[in-house]
């Protein structure tokens, strides 16, 4: 029996969760000499007793003879990521702190000060403080670089550490010591905590188009994007020609929340499937009905950074015919990961299914392929470290799915300007700013896309 508490969508660099109903738990507590002979022959794994009987050994050894003491958890604990790591690239132990970190990240809100942040040279450099957040009303700037956290330096701290101590109960007070460029002496900064809310949907307009770009799935992302989408649509007076959803670099999130965005966009039809060793835990979604949009075109970036959850939504919004997707080919996350919580108020991150897009294709070490094929730039991404999931050590071969001469066939029904979109951009091409979209080349040519899109469906009425 197994306790379903959540099924885990994030690639390799994240984690996605959907929480579901418990069906029950077996928990064996043992420790070292207590796996008796008569489990093993009565259950007929006598092989199973004796390679238990090597851990034992090799655990009592080394608690006896290791150079410095160890703790007996360390090694337990150890012992268990081990098993786990080496099934497969998303299977993993977390103990306490990192089941509670992780639970953090997927409920997308937490106690802290709201600041963006990265490490620069040792210190801890503000990316953006965001907007109504004890941060902002502070007056901390981007570009700031944080010294001191409570009057102990953050050198020598991780970049998670750092976190981890800037983050606390709603209302507890904090001080920062901060550098900023221009002043002569570190500034001093009391904060008080408060509850923040990650931005997970960022939305603007792009003239007569809504840009809609969404980060990861966690809890908040299908309420963000509906209020995004209606945000836009009142803006743009009533006027708006069609949606842009941004899913590159999102590394996954929540099942239920991939789930809902593709079904914003669907009317019917299957979302995913997913298949598990035993058939009876395999399982359907599908659309409930409902266009928020009512029909509007869409254009769906992706990019290698999109995974999983993302490449649920892309895949289905492909699958359908309900988008048109550009970009590079996704980075190939096609398993389903269940989260067991453990004695100890830990949890394991066991991989139990692989998920299928509504045409049955596994996107598994593959990925989606673009409708419209667009590079971000000119030179070629430095990467430093795996680039796709078939990249990955051990990483699960693509099976059960429909074979790629039987996935849908190329789309017949793009604009016919779709076929001249440069795949690269041009010479002198200005470098990308996050902050100005004309220098994103991907957007700027879903753009053109979408616009295409809008002026044939006119055109047909």
């Amino acid at each position: 029996m197994k306790l379903r508490t959540g099924l885990l969508l994030g690639a390799a660099f994240a984690a996605g969760i959907a929480v579901g109903p418990a069906s029950g738990l077996v928990a064996r507590q043992f420790g070292v000499h207590l796996f008796s002979l008569a489990w093993a022959e009565d259950s007929g794994h006598s092989e199973t007793y004796l390679l238990l009987t090597l851990f034992g050994d090799v655990f009592e050894r080394v608690r006896a003879e290791y150079v410095e003491p160890v703790n007996d958890r360390d090694l337990v604990e150890n012992s268990i990521n081990g098993m786990l790591t080496g099934l497969d690239p998303h299977s993993s132990y977390m103990n306490a702190k990192s089941f509670r970190d992780m639970q953090v990240q997927t409920r997308g809100e937490f106690g802290g000060l709201g600041i963006e942040v990265t490490q620069e040279n040792g210190y801890i450099k503000v990316i953006t403080p965001i907007d109504d957040t004890p941060a902002s009303r502070a007056g901390v700037k981007a570009g700031d670089l944080i010294l001191s956290i409570d009057g102990q330096t953050v050198q020598g701290l991780t970049l998670n550490d750092a976190v981890d101590k800037m983050r606390g109960a709603p209302n507890s007070k904090i001080k920062l010591a901060i550098k900023r460029e221009g002043a002569d002496q570190p500034l001093d900064i009391s904060l008080t905590r408060e509850v923040i809310k990650i931005q997970v949907v960022k939305s603007h307009l792009e003239g007569d188009v809504g840009y809609i770009r969404v980060t990861q799935f966690t809890e908040q992302t299908d309420s963000g994007l509906r209020k995004a989408y209606n945000t836009l649509k009142t803006e743009a007076g009533g006027k708006l020609q069609g949606i842009v959803l941004d899913l590159r670099n999102n590394p996954g999130g929540l099942l239920d929340q991939a789930i809902a965005v593709s079904d914003d966009f669907i009317n019917e039809g299957e979302i995913v499937s997913t298949r598990a060793r035993h058939s009876e835990d395999s399982q359907r979604w599908h659309a409930k009905g409902g266009d928020i949009t009512n029909g509007l075109p869409v254009v769906v970036l992706i990019n290698g950074g999109s995974a999983s959850a993302s490449e649920i939504v892309a895949g289905a919004l492909q699958d359908h015919r309900r988008a048109v997707l550009l970009g590079t080919r996704s980075f190939g996350k096609g398993s389903v990961q269940t989260v067991i919580p453990l004695p100890g108020n830990g949890a394991m991150r066991l991989t139990t299914a692989r998920y299928y897009t509504p045409s049955g294709r596994s996107i598994q070490g593959l990925g989606i392929v673009p409708d419209v094929e667009v590079q971000a730039s000119r030179t070629e991404q430095q990467h430093f470290g795996p680039e796709r999931e078939a990249d990955l050590n051990k990483a699960l071969r693509n099976t059960g799915g429909v074979a790629q001469t039987e996935a849908p066939p190329p789309r017949t029904d793009l604009p016919a300007m779709a076929r001249e979109v440069p795949k690269l951009p041009p010479e002198g091409f200005a470098a990308f700013d996050p902050m100005k979209p004309e220098t994103d080349f991907q957007l700027q040519q879903g753009l053109a896309v979408l616009h295409a899109m809008a002026a044939t469906k006119h055109a047909a009425r």
